[in-house]
């Protein structure tokens, strides 16, 4: 076992970095975007998306800048909320309808090359449309609520405005500094609880041991006991068990593990619910070693906490849909 130290240097202050720098770049962008007028340009091209929900232009550039980082299309919500052109339930919307945007990503950076490759080009293809429905879906009813609760809303058009006289005319070395300050301001709000939320995490989940030994205490002295009436339930062989068991802890090689199972032991579909199954479990884990940390980190406990229920609430829900789905055909 790591000591308290090795833990914060090796797992817990790379991840701080790395969130910290993505950050910085997703909210500097959003400051320079405002000092020079950007947002107004890249805004016509995100107001397909933010018209029907009733949100501002301005947050059609976070929602697409999720296709190329979901850390930085955050950062610049976050900044759009901190200066007050969206309030929280404005946010939680745009947040919501990121999702599919922040996929779309996923394909060509992991899906794509990685899983469709371990799985085979037709289970392959299956997840990765079943994971594309789930957040197609998800944005989907983000845009439906924009329509419905933000429907009369209306936005304040100066709260992206540079704080300067009319008169003065600023340079490019202005501008760029005028952003970078605001971009520290923000990050210093930010690292702290990120650092502070990660520390926890990660010493959390290396002292885990403690956790299996409360379960043990209360009658579940092995973690397949709480997976095989789920299997039982969805008709899904034995087989399947070690593969959601291993979902838990990484999709990557839970997908490995199912792989050699697909034809032999396991339907394609049968392989797909597998995995299905293996995300809907691990949401857990996931929000606890991911989630948790970088939401709090960007909105604090209390609007991250909102932010959390509705994403592991919806993420959820349409999973149970997908697998209905592909367990009823």
């Amino acid at each position: 076992m790591q000591t308290v130290v090795s833990v914060l240097l090796e797992e817990a202050l790379p991840r701080v970095v790395t969130i910290t720098l993505l950050i910085g770049a997703g909210v500097g962008l959003a400051n320079l975007a405002v000092e020079y007028g950007l947002v107004t340009v890249v805004a016509r091209v995100g107001r397909y998306l933010t018209e029907p929900a009733n949100l501002p232009p301005e947050v059609g550039t976070a929602v697409l800048t999720n296709t190329v980082s979901v850390t930085a299309g955050y950062g610049m919500l976050a900044e759009f909320r901190e200066e007050g052109l969206l309030d929280d339930r404005a946010t939680l919307i745009a947040v919501v309808i990121n999702t599919f945007f922040g996929f779309v990503q996923h394909i060509f950076t992991y899906y794509g090359p990685v899983l469709v490759p371990i799985l085979g080009v037709q289970v392959g293809l299956m997840y990765v449309g079943a994971r594309a429905g789930i957040s197609l879906g998800i944005s989907l009813v983000g845009l439906l609520a924009g329509a419905v609760l933000l429907r009369g809303y209306e936005y304040d058009p100066h709260a992206l405005d540079p704080e300067t006289p009319e008169e003065e005319v600023r340079t490019t070395r202005d501008k760029v500094r005028a952003a970078g300050a605001s971009t520290l301001e923000r990050l210093r709000s930010i690292v702290p609880r990120l650092a502070v939320v990660y520390s926890v995490v990660f010493l959390a989940l290396e002292y885990s041991d403690r956790i299996l030994e409360a379960l043990a205490e209360v009658g579940i002295t092995e973690p397949a006991a709480a997976v095989d009436p789920i299997a039982g339930l969805l008709g899904l062989p034995g087989a399947a068990v070690p593969v959601i068991l291993v979902s838990l802890v990484d999709p990557t090689t839970g997908a490995i593990t199912v792989a050699p199972l697909i034809g032999d032991v396991l339907t394609p579909d049968q392989a797909v619910i597998t995995l299905l199954v293996g995300g809907l479990v691990s949401l857990t884990i996931g929000t606890v070693k991911r989630s948790i940390p970088f939401q709090f980190g960007i909105w604090g406990a209390s609007f991250g906490t909102k932010v959390i229920v509705v994403n592991v609430g919806l993420k959820a829900a349409f999973i149970l849909v997908a697998i209905a789905v592909f367990f009823v055909t």
